[in-house]
């Protein structure tokens, strides 16, 4: 997980949302079942979990409740690592990926390295509903979220720009990028030369009905080569579900999902009968094993150089987190209160 950035350099509201997420591809609402809610988020997706569980009360649809709930990270300048003022690739270009999945009709929809569209959760969810494919990539995805009324916006906020601005011109003392002597951001952006954004929110959803629905929505890693995607829109790393069983999704460093597709292997260990913590304890230990193959994950102490977490809810309502080193946050809610808690770590430190 990163590091929260000085908030003193983000000072403006909430962005709002362009479309209504709920109006382009949503399914109307039915009448509330009788199960406890329950949604599960990031650390940063306490607004989230509390519109969701909102929604699902009053009929709406899991997965439509998630994508509602993250919109309102997406369009927030203030978190750097999700839509609208997330940090961009070394090129200065925000590029975004996101993913959905569906318990009840086990569908799923990514889009990756799409530009200028604030909601690529709302976008994916189209791919799931209005074509045949499951995942949309770069001009494809923007030219299709626009076929389907999605406004184009300048994804670069002011602030994120010269984050970035300010990382280019510190990166390397021997090129001809040089910051100017009072450079403005700097007193508090050595976290960001130190320490790569890896933020992303995922949000799973088990309804009134007890049915499920998630996704998980990224700006990416901060500085990628440009067209690089990691896990979030990947079904079975960024995020699985299976509606008989549970939902899980991840952030932190997406390759090490990619890898060893950890969110289906949350889900299934929970199959196979373990509780939400353990089937994630179970997925981070495997992490754990297989990345340290690799000396450029690899620690002197032996462990990893990076960070993942992972949320996860069961089909009857138990949830857990859990994160590889501490520090890692879950905003959960139980269907009566909203609340952040710290996720159980792999290792001490």
């Amino acid at each position: 997980m990163r590091k929260s950035m000085n908030r003193r350099f983000f000072m403006g509201g909430t962005a709002a949302a362009s479309l209504g997420t709920l109006a382009i591809g949503a399914t109307d609402p039915r009448p509330a079942g009788d199960r406890r809610p329950v949604a599960v988020s990031s650390g940063n997706g306490l607004r989230a979990v509390e519109k969701a569980v909102e929604l699902v009360k009053k009929g709406f649809d899991p997965l439509d409740a998630a994508i509602e709930g993250v919109a309102i990270v997406e369009a927030d300048p203030k978190d750097d690592s999700v839509g609208y003022g997330g940090l961009p690739n070394e090129d200065g270009v925000v590029e975004l990926d996101a993913a959905v999945m569906h318990g009840p009709t086990h569908g799923g929809g990514s889009v990756a390295s799409i530009r200028n569209i604030m909601h690529p959760a709302a976008v994916a969810r189209l791919v799931m509903k209005r074509t045949r494919h499951c995942l949309i990539v770069g001009e494809g995805a923007l030219r299709f979220a626009r076929a389907h009324g999605f406004p184009e916006v300048d994804l670069l906020t002011e602030e994120s720009r010269k984050v970035w601005l300010h990382w280019k011109e510190t990166r390397d003392p021997n090129d001809d990028w040089v910051p100017p002597p009072d450079d403005e951001v700097a007193a508090y952006l050595d976290g960001y030369i130190k320490r790569r954004v890896t933020g992303t929110i995922h949000c799973s959803v088990l309804d009134t009905h007890g049915d499920l629905g998630c996704t998980t929505t990224t700006s990416g890693l901060s500085w990628k080569i440009p067209g690089r995607v990691g896990d979030s829109p990947i079904l079975g790393a960024g995020l699985y579900l299976d509606n008989t069983v549970g939902s899980a999704g991840s952030t932190g460093i997406g390759e090490a999902n990619l890898l060893n597709l950890s969110s289906y292997l949350v889900v299934e260990n929970m199959r196979r009968g373990l509780a939400p913590k353990d089937a994630v304890m179970e997925a981070l230990k495997r992490i754990a094993e297989t990345s340290v193959r690799d000396p450029k994950r690899r620690r002197p102490d032996g462990k990893t150089t990076f960070n993942v977490s992972f949320y996860a809810v069961s089909k009857d309502g138990k949830f857990a987190g859990g994160c590889i080193y501490p520090g890692g946050k879950m905003a959960v809610h139980d269907g009566d209160s909203a609340r952040v808690v710290q996720l159980d770590p792999l290792y001490d430190k």
